[in-house]
């Protein structure tokens, strides 16, 4: 191959990471508008309020994505302790009264030129960053507890204990849940993660029923229908929000248990307009996405270049996908409610950015590792030499 064409093949870009990407964005945006018309309108006097802030979230997310594409494995790898450091260094603000900007009893904001920042979602991808590198580098003493192990354990309880004094328990439990995979992705030895379950099921079992809303939240969980105007209120809207499009829906725009019934259903209950407002149909279509989003991510670790590669788009696509899931399945009434959004869906510019940005990298890392493929598959090529003004068969 051609040095011209070598460079072309290390510039080809995954089109179908891309194209799922845009599909997911785009109906979010058509979601959401739908969500937060009647809201808006009530609180803002401008029904196109959520709109517009997501659309200009969008924008960023863009140009973050495409800041993140073009970044090589060594930069984000020295990328790896400063973004960490600036990610601790901003949940810390959090916690300083005046400082952070609390909102229905968590304090998970910083109020940045008049606009809100959530440090949680820079978390989530500065640790997946940080222990694809440290496991990168020290994969041949991998199951070295004291060296090897113990820093990146120390590094996710301090940023686990970070974000649950900011009364998001659900974040945090999904910060340990991508560790974990990340460590089995990296043949981390399975009685380290026998000892790590002995310690984080019972406490967070403590975390869980220390705090009154979160017991709340299981117990309406199991049995939503013994408050149905209380604890159980959201969870028996959602559902019945979901459910009432039937096949094919009641059109976009026409649901209306957003009008008031289900709460918050703009930002963590969106998922219950798709229910409504585009039916089973759009409610397949939308899981297909995030599964072949998923099927994707997980494809691209599987042929990346070398292990941080793979680490990172391991990571990347577990913290995207698992959101998802999670968000849709507490919707369903399939696990109690958290505070976890559906990515590219939920308004929130934080996410959305921090989405987009990370999927930016993930793109990154497949082209590379179909220029890799491309130049291995060409070495491999064997090579026909014909006596010059000899004539082809």
């Amino acid at each position: 191959m051609a040095n011209g064409d070598t460079a072309a093949g290390q510039r080809r870009t995954d089109l179908t990471l891309i194209v799922i990407l845009i599909m997911l964005t785009g109906i979010g945006l058509g979601v959401l508008l739908s969500a937060s018309h009647s809201y808006a309108q009530r609180l803002f006097g401008d029904p196109l309020y959520f709109l517009r802030r997501q659309a200009l979230f969008i924008v960023i997310g863009t140009i973050a994505a495409v800041v993140g594409s073009r970044l090589d494995g060594e930069v984000l790898k020295r990328l790896s302790i400063p973004l960490l450091a600036l990610a601790a260094v901003l949940m810390a603000l959090t916690l300083i009264p005046g400082v952070s900007r609390p909102i229905m009893g968590a304090r998970r904001w910083l109020l940045v030129a008049g606009m809100s920042f959530e440090p949680s979602e820079l978390v989530k991808f500065a640790l997946v960053l940080y222990l694809a590198s440290m496991l990168s580098r020290k994969y041949e003493a991998r199951n070295d507890a004291v060296n090897t192990l113990l820093p990146p354990v120390i590094v996710v309880c301090v940023f686990t204990a970070l974000i649950y004094l900011q009364n998001d328990f659900s974040t945090a439990a999904l910060l340990v849940l991508v560790t974990g995979i990340i460590f089995f992705v990296a043949r981390v030895q399975f009685r380290y993660f026998v000892a790590l379950a002995l310690v984080s099921v019972p406490l967070a079992v403590v975390m869980i029923f220390t705090r009154v809303h979160r017991v709340q939240r299981v117990i309406a969980f199991f049995n939503p229908e013994s408050d149905p105007t209380g604890s159980g209120y959201q969870v028996l809207q959602a559902r019945n929000a979901l459910t009432s499009g039937g096949l094919t829906g009641l059109g976009l725009g026409q649901g209306v248990r957003k009008l008031g019934d289900v709460p918050e259903i703009h930002s963590d209950f969106v998922f219950a307009v798709v229910g409504e407002e585009a039916g089973l149909i759009g409610v397949v279509i939308v899981l297909a996405l995030f599964v072949a989003l998923a099927t994707r991510g997980y494809r691209i670790a599987g042929m990346a270049r070398d292990r941080f590669d793979a680490y990172l788009a391991c990571g990347i696509t577990t913290s995207i996908t698992v959101q998802a899931f999670a968000n849709i399945a507490v919707v369903a009434g399939l696990l109690p409610a958290t505070g976890i959004p559906l990515p590219m869906f939920s308004s929130g510019g934080s996410a959305m950015v921090m989405t987009l940005a990370m999927a930016g990298v993930l793109c990154g890392i497949s082209r590379r590792s179909a220029g890799t493929a491309l130049a291995a598959a060409d070495a491999a090529r064997p090579v026909r030499l014909r006596p010059m003004g000899a004539r082809r068969a």
